[in-house]
Formats: structure tokens, C-alpha cells, sequence
């Protein structure tokens, strides 16, 4: 319980609850754009580091890659929209560095953030995209949130990641769940540029 913060348990709660803004925050179109091409400097690190592992090689082109279609998506906002694509912000930066350190030290633990990942923007991710799709884009689709049977590359992947962690030790396992909380921090980093709480650099 010292996670949550006094607000949501009086008793337990150790972290100061934030403060409230008095209006819901609304991103604009460069907002979406910083999320975007942060997004793809993290798939990129996530892409680089299936590749140049052959313990990840059953991760590789399984449909889940989102690095082309960001691009795609990414030129046409410029263009659409007239906007300088932006440098890759701190929280990309942060996030991707993050990930080719953990890789190196342990598999299990980069697994967890793989997972988190690539399968929280199949759910919670399309929800942003549909709400950022009808505020801000005409209710365009991206190439971003398009995937060809959706259903059969998650059932693959789950399958090949379960098949995986029955081959780890009680002590790799240990690695892999120990990292679920920096997994939703290092993901939900790009967020914030859609909340008004993050920092270009």
C-alpha cells in the first residue's frame, strides 16, 4: 500500500497525492506528435535489441514491430498538419537507454518490459489512439494502431513468451516480475506528453 498515495489510503499511504489541475488538460497536435516519435525511439531500441538476440529470435517479425508504421504516421502529421518532427525527448531517450542496459544483465527482466509494452498499446493503446484520433485528427486511424489479426500475433507471441519462462529458473522468474513497476513507469513515460506532465527534454 505505499505506493498509493494518502488520498487513496489515508492510513497506508506514504506518497504525496499530486495536485490537482484545475482543468482537465488538452493535448494539441504537437503534443501528439512528441508521443509519437518518442513511442518509435522505444519500438526502435525494443526492435534493435529482438534483433541482435538470438535467445529473442522467435520475437522477431511477429507483427507486433511498430517502428514502419510510426514512420508512416509521423510524416504525415508533419505534413498534414505543418509541424517540424521534433528530437526525441527525455522520455524516450531514458526508456530505450534503459532497455539495451537491462538486456545485457538479464532476459527474463527485459521480457517483462517487451510484454508490457508491445501488449499495453494493443489494449489501452487503442483506446488513447481512438480518443486522440477524434480530438485531434478527424477520427483518422494511424498506421500505428493497425495490425493484421491482432488476435493470432497475440496468441503467438503469449505462446512463445510462456514456452520461454517455462525454461527459466526460480531466480529468472523472480527478475522478470521485479521489473513489472519500472515496465509501467518506463511505458506510461510517453503518456504524460498527453497529460501536459512531460518535458520535451
Amino acid at each position: 500500500m505505499r505506493l498509493h498515495t494518502r488520498e487513496q489510503a489515508p492510513r497506508e499511504g506514504e506518497v504525496e497525492a499530486p495536485a490537482k489541475p484545475a482543468e482537465p488538460y488538452v493535448p494539441n497536435h504537437m503534443d501528439y506528435l512528441r508521443f509519437l516519435v518518442d513511442s518509435r525511439h522505444v519500438y526502435a531500441a525494443m526492435e534493435e535489441i529482438v534483433e541482435a538476440t538470438p535467445d529473442l529470435a522467435c520475437y522477431r517479425n511477429t507483427g507486433l514491430e511498430r517502428v514502419k508504421g510510426l514512420n508512416i504516421d509521423i510524416a504525415w502529421m508533419a505534413s498534414e498538419y505543418d509541424l517540424e518532427i521534433p528530437e526525441v525527448g527525455s522520455a524516450g531517450l531514458t526508456y530505450a537507454k534503459n532497455l539495451h542496459e537491462i538486456v545485457k544483465k538479464s532476459i527474463p527482466a527485459f521480457m517483462c518490459h517487451y510484454y508490457n509494452y508491445y501488449f499495453a498499446h494493443t489494449a489501452g493503446g487503442q483506446m488513447i489512439g481512438k480518443q486522440m484520433s477524434a480530438l485531434l485528427l478527424d477520427k483518422k486511424t494511424l498506421e500505428f494502431y493497425k495490425w493484421d489479426n491482432l488476435k493470432g500475433i497475440k496468441d503467438k507471441v503469449k505462446g512463445d513468451i510462456e514456452t520461454m519462462a517455462a525454461t527459466w529458473s526460480r531466480e529468472e522468474k523472480d527478475e522478470c516480475v521485479e521489473q513489472t513497476r519500472d515496465a509501467f513507469i518506463g511505458g506510461g513515460g510517453m503518456n504524460a506528453y498527453l497529460s501536459g506532465g512531460q518535458s520535451p527534454h
